[in-house]
């Protein structure tokens, strides 16, 4: 005799299976698919969603008391500290895990096929998690978040015609100051989250609706055949990965605190002021090219591009085989390394430059925005047609190419702006930083 399943249990079924199908094709259980990077992000979001609603307990979102809330937080409340590592840890994980996410879905050709609306939502996810971050930054009202904000609110006064705007609707006035804090703690606790859940949820359902994961299309015909329940072979895994995330954020909270300097102080300004992480790419491209170009041109042809390649005819590589083929895995293992060495040289070289001609005026529209991007858009559309008129490569391949050769460019002026700019951004050794 068969039990019933208890009510609270089938309830809880059917909520999954609102979001995965009831059945799914066994080869999509393989785990080199996707390496399990959808539900790690999902996992990270929970987790910052949890841990967030207890540091509101006893946050306060004011200049006066931010600071002194998250001493009485880090030094008084029982789990406190870990509680905040847990979240600062989770934040900078999901950023890393929905890039290499969007990597993922490049380089398995899973953008096309009738799932190019679901790669911009996940585009926008992306933007609101990045603004997420940045808001958060600025909570603790420390040294870090205080000068860190400042640089990157000063970057949106070089946005022509609406750049003044911007910089005082974000700050709340001339300043990085309380009305600042006050508009980052709304926009971080109340209009990304909401904004999130339902682009996550949409995501989900739109991953659902195209068949779940992508796979190959010799796969498909035994689609049918080979399905197996969802539940609990797919749930089974999902929550296998999701613990061990959540194990290890855990397990690395307790050994690396986030970081807490002193009271933010306005008059008191670091030697070195630089942007987070995540946006220290763009802080390394001022350096090199004139603002307009860096903070807006750039960022906005970038963006562009990234939206418009779902809708550009055979720029998907074969679905579910990473890389589309074996000449493909070697197109892309050369772009990245001639792509890492090239950018290094380009920015030492380009660094060298401007010290040589330190009194010349030469950072204008032209000579640092203009020319720089002109050179930047012919080399890669030269990279394109060498790629596909001369090699003989598809266009997918030669697309996935040009999206490596953009993403490896910028995690290289990231490591650099991170490792190797030293006091006044001047290039260094890290261990010259330290001192040692």
């Amino acid at each position: 005799m068969t039990l019933p399943i208890p009510k609270s249990r089938r309830s809880f079924s059917d909520f999954l299976l609102h979001l995965h199908p009831s059945a799914v094709p066994e080869s999509t259980l393989k785990f080199t698919l996707s390496w399990g990077l959808g539900g790690m992000a999902a996992t990270l979001i929970g987790l910052l969603f949890s841990t967030g609603v207890l540091l509101l307990l006893v946050y306060e979102p004011s200049a006066d008391r931010a600071y002194s809330s998250i001493l009485t937080l880090t030094q008084e409340t029982p789990f406190g500290l870990w509680i905040r590592n847990i979240h600062h840890w989770s934040a900078n994980f999901l950023i890393g895990v929905i890039l290499l996410h969007m990597i993922r879905v490049v380089l398995t050709g899973a953008f096309g096929s009738g799932r190019s609306l679901n790669w911009v939502i996940g585009l926008c996810l992306l933007l609101f998690v990045l603004g997420a971050n940045f808001t958060g930054y600025l909570l603790p009202w420390d040294q870090l978040a205080y000068w860190a904000v400042t640089i990157c609110t000063s970057m949106l006064g070089y946005i022509p015609l609406f750049g003044s705007w911007l910089q005082d609707l974000f700050r709340g006035g001339a300043e990085v100051g309380p009305p600042t804090l006050a508009n980052f703690f709304v926009l971080h606790v109340a209009v990304i989250p909401g904004s999130v859940i339902i682009l996550l949820l949409w995501h989900f359902w739109l991953v659902r609706r195209a068949g779940g994961l992508v796979r190959p299309e010799d796969a498909i015909p035994d689609a049918v055949s080979n399905r197996v329940p969802t539940i609990p072979n797919l749930i089974v895994r999902e929550a296998a990965v999701g613990m061990i995330v959540i194990a290890f954020v855990m397990i690395l909270a307790i050994f690396l605190n986030a970081p807490l300097l002193e009271q933010a102080n306005p008059g008191m300004s670091p030697l070195s002021a630089k942007a987070p992480w995540y946006f220290l790419g763009f802080q390394e491209l001022l350096l090199h090219l004139h603002p307009v170009f860096a903070v807006l041109v750039w960022p906005l042809l970038g963006v562009a591009v990234l939206v418009w390649l779902p809708f550009w005819q055979a720029a998907a590589l074969p679905p579910g085989i990473w890389l589309g083929s074996a000449r493909g895995r070697r197109l892309a293992l050369w772009t990245a390394v001639g792509t890492v060495l090239v950018t290094f040289l380009v920015v030492v070289a380009d660094d060298l430059l401007l010290r040589s001609m330190s009194n010349i005026t030469a950072n204008t529209l032209v000579t640092r925005g203009l020319i720089p991007t002109l050179l930047m858009i012919g080399l890669l559309i030269g990279f394109y047609f060498l790629l596909s008129a001369k090699l003989k490569y598809t266009r997918a391949e030669a697309v996935m190419a040009g999206v490596i050769l953009v993403l490896v460019a910028l995690a290289v002026c990231t490591i650099i702006g991170f490792w190797f700019r030293g006091a006044e951004m001047l290039l260094t050794w890290p261990f010259v930083q330290n001192g040692t």
